[in-house]
């Protein structure tokens, strides 16, 4: 972080304008919604606190590589790492000429918050902070419509709330979910987004309940953080398989987080068994790769690294070089430079592509 936007480097590419689609604001605490809350609401708050399905209520369940997740930089006299617009402004926005950040606010936002009227409320009041401490002193900070995706119905009614509402660029969902998000139970969410044209965020982590493995706990962070990536495969899976993608054909999802390279070999395993035994879902009509590659979109903080840079070449071509956007992770300790976190072997056509053009493409006149 040396030079300020509008100096000219030697890579054209990274000087041109930035979409960054994951930007983190921060909430020192719940209590920072209050004012956003009715007096019942906030009461009941003070009274009984957040309750989620699992332990870790108040903390991580692995230690993270930084206090607060987040670089050393990054923390403003007062408050948290992502507390401060005037840092965000400074340190991102007019650092990388971006023209607009996406905010993933993560906790405590009400989202799978247990009462699932106390986390539809917890939820407005999100979104209702992200208007008045983020969006409305700096407009390129756009917001994400935050729902209580365990109650498909109000959930719903919380999108169909901001779907005009041209400061909210998307809805998002955690990927922990009790079930798998292509359960009926969550198909209103998604009917929701599409009626109002809007793509759906779903990040990593969240509060499910269950271990975050299918074996159980792990005993370390590098294991949490590689998890996302199995995780993410049975999410889409379950998508795929139960139909969402065929009710819905407007449903865009973008995976934040969740790694990319295995993609491609789920959607071979998939096409494979379609193949062999699609009479069991007669719903889904092409191959599951076809979904795959028409309806999901990945950011790039991680990227995979692989010795052989050309293998990172193929797995984008597969993918699809319009189905990938940039992702900063700000102000995260595993935080992405969009000067120097693309592959320098990627064409300046595709950087061009991932850094900018994809993302205006994919949220149009809300970006």
């Amino acid at each position: 972080m040396t030079a300020p936007a509008g100096i000219t480097t030697k890579d054209q590419a990274v000087v041109q304008k930035v979409i960054d689609c994951d930007v983190h604001p921060k909430l020192s605490s719940a209590e920072d919604l209050k004012p956003f809350l009715s007096a019942e609401w906030g009461a009941h708050l003070s009274t009984y606190g957040l309750r989620y399905r699992m332990g870790y209520q108040d903390g991580n369940p692995f230690p993270k590589a930084a206090p607060a997740s987040s670089r050393r930089d990054t923390w403003p006299e007062q408050g948290l790492p992502g507390s401060d617009v005037g840092l965000l402004q400074s340190q991102l926005l007019d650092l990388y000429n971006m023209e607009f950040g996406i905010m993933n606010p993560l906790w405590p936002t009400g989202q799978g918050v247990l009462g699932d009227a106390f986390s539809a409320a917890l939820c407005r009041a999100t979104n209702l902070w992200q208007l008045e401490l983020y969006n409305r002193p700096e407009p390129r900070l756009k917001c994400s419509i935050c729902v209580p995706y365990e109650n498909g119905d109000l959930a719903r009614k919380e999108i169909e709330h901001y779907a005009g509402d041209q400061r909210f660029a998307q809805v998002l969902l955690l990927s922990r979910t009790a079930e798998l998000l292509g359960q009926r139970r969550y198909w209103p969410i998604f009917a929701a987004a599409e009626a109002a044209n809007l793509p759906v965020g779903i990040h990593v982590f969240g509060y499910s309940g269950h271990a975050i493995t299918p074996t159980g706990w792990p005993s370390y962070y590098m294991e949490e953080m590689t998890e996302h990536a199995p995780s993410a495969q049975a999410m889409l899976s379950s998508m795929i398989f139960e139909g969402l993608f065929e009710a819905y054909p407007g449903t865009r999802i973008v995976l934040l987080e969740a790694g990319f390279a295995w993609l491609p070999a789920l959607g071979w395993r998939l096409d494979r068994l379609w193949e062999r035994m699609r009479s069991e879902v007669p719903h889904v009509k092409r191959p599951p790769s076809e979904y795959l590659r028409q309806h999901v979109w990945v950011a790039t903080q991680p990227m995979e690294e692989p010795e052989n840079r050309r293998q990172l070449v193929d797995v984008l071509d597969w993918i699809g070089h319009d189905r990938v956007v940039f992702s900063s992770d700000y102000p995260h300790w595993d935080f992405d430079d969009p000067r120097f976190s693309l592959p320098p072997h990627l064409s300046p056509e595709l950087k061009r592509a991932i850094l900018y053009e994809n993302a205006k493409s994919l949220y149009g006149a809300r970006g």
